[in-house]
């Protein structure tokens, strides 16, 4: 019988946990062994993102240390300077106009909930407090001029918008719903609110408003079920047009809105798929990054004669990419074959930029398309397998969180290394993921998680039925909105997976519900169409807690102590309906908030659940 402890966060009685144990290796082979690791272990760095005023200093992303921390680089002197330092990481940062400050935002042990503090550019400290008599909240935006400064927060109040400059620090909005800070105009008379007082987070409306008085300047939207995205003012000062992403056509497009006088010019780019696009920095053209069925192309549109050239950036998939002042573009490439890398696109010549300490991470296999015709039409999804292993295989299916998101032919080392362990992995691109039109991103809401279900049932039926997977050897994974799916997958299909792994899962909707930031309980009740009081049905029937009874398969939880978006005391309740029916399961529990931004923290949860997986699949033999 279980024994009963008080835990710390959340003060009251719980289940002792069977707890899973780290393996000291993965691989009897050294060289496999290596290789997981080198993967893991190799420096990683993130786009340079440039100074307004001083676009040759810079702030970056870097795991040089074991933690993904900021660091400033000179694009000049090549000096690349470690800025900060904090047993979590730091990843949310951006600089002064003139380049001489850092801004980053401070939280406690990932928690997401703090404020932004500031120090010299290419320093190690000490950083101050940036916005001092603001209240900590979660990060809703934040753009910096040269006078002024616009800052969003959320939190249980719901948001809030703080505008600093030669008067003082005010508050100049705040409403009971989500809302964020967009754009500020470069000659910082005006800035952009995204909101959704309407009462849907999904599809936000634009308001701008004038940084002298607080008076709205004008307001866009586009009706209910169809979002608006402010992108970037022009950098042109006096210069008062919005890029604007919109979903007139039930896909993703552009538009540039005038600000000063309403008139709003659709862009139309025959590129169906995910755009995200920002000004050259003479406004003359627009930089465009078009991602479909998993893969990117960039591309440069010259505003006057309306002509979308393609640029020849490296096949796979592009995680940012940003037009210099001397016409060159900056980009982040990588592919599921090939580590990230940041590169220089100038006059057809394309060159690594930044080169990681020690090397890029050794490669792995390359995806390949699948096709399955499913319930909501055709799926899209990727397999990979091991190099010169026939199937059927044991399969993993790697499901992506969001769940507006997409799974990609980018890089993964956690993949990488089931594939090395004699895995097939299949990422599906499920009802609800971006990059396949607003409808098959809505579909979802037709029934939430066994939508997505349904069409990783289709997938998972195709792949046997091509000899790929082995039935009996089937795994269900994922982290965040794929760990929710993994547990409700096992509670609504038990005998159709082996094992399970869900990582940060939403695991007891209700209670998830009531602890979460308030930024999801907004995206929440537009998701289901109301908070649990108002459509509780629709709730307990997404919840995995309800299913739970009929769980057979062996699972294993990873949660954080404080995370925010999966709060932990719902992952305690359906650990505790797990133990209380005999279930078998394991749980790692870590010290930091959804996931980890340590290496050495991610590389132990990954150990621990191909180690789960390989014990339990060992067992049915």
């Amino acid at each position: 019988m279980s024994d009963a402890t008080t835990h710390p966060l959340t003060a009251h009685p719980l289940t002792v946990h069977p707890l899973a144990a780290v393996p000291a290796t993965l691989f009897d082979d050294p060289t496999a062994e290596a290789r997981w690791r080198a993967r893991f272990d190799a420096v990683r760095i993130g786009l340079p993102d440039p100074a307004r005023d001083a676009p040759d200093r810079t702030v970056l992303v870097s795991n040089e240390s074991g933690v993904y921390e900021l660091h400033t680089w000179e694009v000049g002197s090549g000096e690349r300077i470690q800025a900060t330092d904090r047993a979590d990481g730091t990843t949310h940062g951006t600089l002064s106009c003139d380049g001489t400050d850092l801004w980053w935002f401070d939280d406690e042990a990932g928690d997401e909930f703090g404020g932004w503090r500031r120090q010299p550019f290419g320093s190690t400290g000490p950083a101050v407090e940036a916005l001092p008599g603001v209240a900590p909240g979660y990060p809703a935006g934040l753009e910096l001029g040269e006078r002024v400064v616009v800052a969003g927060f959320a939190d249980d109040d719901g948001s809030r918008v703080h505008l600093s400059d030669d008067a003082g620090t005010r508050t100049v909005y705040a409403h009971a719903e989500d809302a964020s800070v967009g754009a500020l105009s470069r000659d910082e008379t005006r800035w952009v609110l995204a909101h959704s007082e309407a009462g849907d987070s999904r599809y936000p409306e634009l308001r701008v408003y004038a940084v002298a008085d607080g008076a709205i300047v004008v307001e866009l939207s586009d009706g209910p079920g169809k979002g608006l995205a402010p992108q970037a003012f022009s950098p042109v000062a006096g210069d008062q047009r919005l890029l604007v992403g919109h979903e007139r056509r039930g896909r993703d497009e552009l538009l540039i809105w005038d600000t000063a006088t309403g008139a709003v010019t659709e862009i139309v780019l025959d590129l169906p798929g995910d755009i995200d696009a920002d000004f050259y920095p003479d406004a003359s053209a627009l930089l465009v990054s078009h991602t479909h069925t998993g893969r990117t192309t960039l591309h440069r549109y010259d505003l006057g004669p309306g002509s979308l050239t393609e640029l020849p950036a490296a096949p796979g998939s592009v995680s940012g990419a940003i037009a210099r002042p001397d016409g060159a573009v900056w980009y982040r490439h990588s592919s599921a074959a090939s580590a990230a890398s940041v590169r220089a696109l100038a006059d057809g010549v394309d060159e690594v930029l930044l080169t990681p300490p020690g090397g890029a991470a050794p490669g792995s296999q390359p995806l390949a398309d699948l096709w399955v015709e499913g319930p909501g039409g055709s799926i899209h999804a990727f397999t990979s397998r091991p190099a010169g292993i026939a199937g059927p295989l044991p399969t993993l299916f790697y499901i992506h969180g969001g769940p507006a998101a997409a799974d990609d032919d980018s890089f993964d080392a956690t993949r990488a290394t089931w594939l090395d362990a004699g895995f097939a992995v299949v990422q599906v691109n499920y009802r609800g993921s971006t990059g396949y039109g607003s409808a098959w991103r809505d579909a979802l809401t037709e029934r939430i998680g066994h939508t997505e279900l349904a069409d990783i049932t289709a997938v998972h039926d195709r792949v046997v039925a091509d000899g790929l997977t082995d039935p009996a050897r089937s795994v269900l994974m994922g982290y965040s909105w794929g760990g929710f799916l993994t547990l409700l997958g096992i509670g609504t299909d038990p005998d159709r997976w082996a094992a399970a792994v869900a990582g940060a899962p939403v695991a007891d909707y209700l209670a998830a519900y009531e602890d979460e930031m308030e930024p999801l309980r907004a995206y929440d009740r537009a998701l289901f169409g109301g908070s649990p009081v108002e459509v509780p049905a629709k709730y307990r029937d997404s919840s995995p807690l309800t299913w739970l009874d009929a769980v057979r398969t062996p699972v294993l939880v990873s949660a954080g102590a404080n995370d925010p978006r999966t709060p932990i005391r719902q992952v305690e309740n359906y650990l505790d309906g797990l133990a209380a029916g005999g279930h078998r399961y394991e749980l790692y529990r870590y010290d930091a908030g959804h996931g980890s931004m340590v290496v050495a923290e991610r590389m132990r949860q990954v150990a621990v659940e191909l180690d789960f997986v390989r014990r339990i699949l060992a067992d049915l033999r």
